[in-house]
C-alpha cells in the first residue's frame, strides 16, 4: 500500500515539472524564433526491502522521475513581413548580439535601428557583424541583407552600394547544451565555442516565428491535468483504504 502512494507521488511530481514545461512553451507561442522544451523520463528501479536471503527475490518497484529538458530545434514555419530590417534564419544557425553580460545568441531576427543608428534587436542589444556592431548612416536607404549576412546600403544620393558589415551567424556542434536565459536568447556553457556557419542562409524580409504547436500544446496539457487528477483520486481511494485497515485491526474483540 506504501508503495502506491510512492509511485503515485513520483509520477505527480513528474507530472508538475512536465505542466511548467508545457505552461513556458504555451507562453511562447507568437515568440518569434522561439524554440519549445520537450521533457525526459526515466524508470528509476528500487527493491522494497534490501536483505539478500528472500526467496524468490523481492519485486522491484518501478518509479518515475524527470531526467531534463532538451530544446527542440525543429524550424518554425517563416512569415513575410517586407521588413527590410527582418531575417529569418534558414539553417541551424544563431545570431551574435552583445549584451551587459557578453555574447548571446538568438534566433529571433526582428532587428531595428536604435537612436544611434545601430542594428539591435526588440530588446535593444547591438546585433554584432564579424568587426562589430553593424552601425549606418542617417543618409542611408534601400538597406540590404544578403543570404551571406552581407548588409549594404545605399549612401545618400549615390547609386554604389555602401558595404556596413556582415552578420555573424554561429553554430554550436553541441547546441544542445545551449542555456536559455530569458529574452529569447540563449549562452554558451564553458567549452561549448560557437563556430562560423558559412552553410545558413538569411532571408531578408521574413521572420521565423515559434516552432511551438498550440493544438498538440494545449492537448498536452489537458493530458497531463487529467492523469494528475486520476492519479489524486487513486491516492485517496488508497488512504481511505489504508485507514479503513488500521480501524478494523484496531477493533479488536473484547
Amino acid at each position: 500500500m506504501q508503495n502506491t502512494l510512492l509511485v503515485g507521488l513520483s509520477r505527480q511530481v513528474v507530472l508538475e515539472r512536465q505542466m511548467d514545461v508545457v505552461a513556458n512553451n504555451i507562453a511562447n507561442i507568437n515568440t518569434n524564433g522561439y524554440k519549445a522544451d520537450r521533457s525526459m523520463f526515466q524508470e528509476y528501479l528500487a527493491t522494497n526491502a534490501h536483505e539478500d536471503n528472500f526467496v524468490p527475490a523481492d519485486r522491484r518497484i518501478s518509479f518515475v522521475q524527470d531526467r531534463a529538458t532538451f530544446h527542440d530545434f525543429t524550424p518554425g514555419g517563416t512569415e513575410e513581413t517586407k521588413n527590410p530590417l527582418d531575417v529569418a534564419i534558414d539553417g541551424k544557425a544563431f545570431l551574435v548580439v552583445q549584451t551587459p553580460a557578453g555574447e548571446r545568441y538568438t534566433r529571433d531576427g526582428n532587428l531595428q535601428i536604435n537612436n544611434q543608428g545601430q542594428l539591435v534587436t526588440t530588446s535593444g542589444y547591438q546585433v554584432l557583424g564579424n568587426s562589430g556592431p553593424i552601425v549606418f548612416q542617417p543618409t542611408d536607404k534601400a538597406i540590404n541583407i544578403a543570404a551571406d549576412g552581407n548588409v549594404s546600403v545605399l549612401e545618400g544620393t549615390s547609386r554604389i552600394d555602401s558595404i556596413r558589415g556582415k552578420l555573424r551567424m554561429v553554430s554550436f556542434a553541441q547546441a544542445q547544451s545551449l542555456l536559455k536565459e530569458g529574452g529569447n536568447l540563449y549562452s554558451a556553457p564553458a567549452g561549448s565555442a560557437a563556430t562560423p556557419d558559412t552553410t545558413s542562409k538569411l532571408r531578408q524580409g521574413f521572420i521565423e516565428k515559434s516552432n511551438v504547436n498550440s493544438v498538440v500544446e494545449m492537448g498536452r496539457m489537458i493530458e497531463i491535468t487529467r492523469t494528475y487528477s486520476q492519479i489524486a483520486s487513486m491516492l485517496q481511494n488508497q488512504s481511505d483504504l489504508h485507514k479503513s485497515a488500521i480501524e478494523k485491526l484496531a477493533d479488536v474483540p473484547a
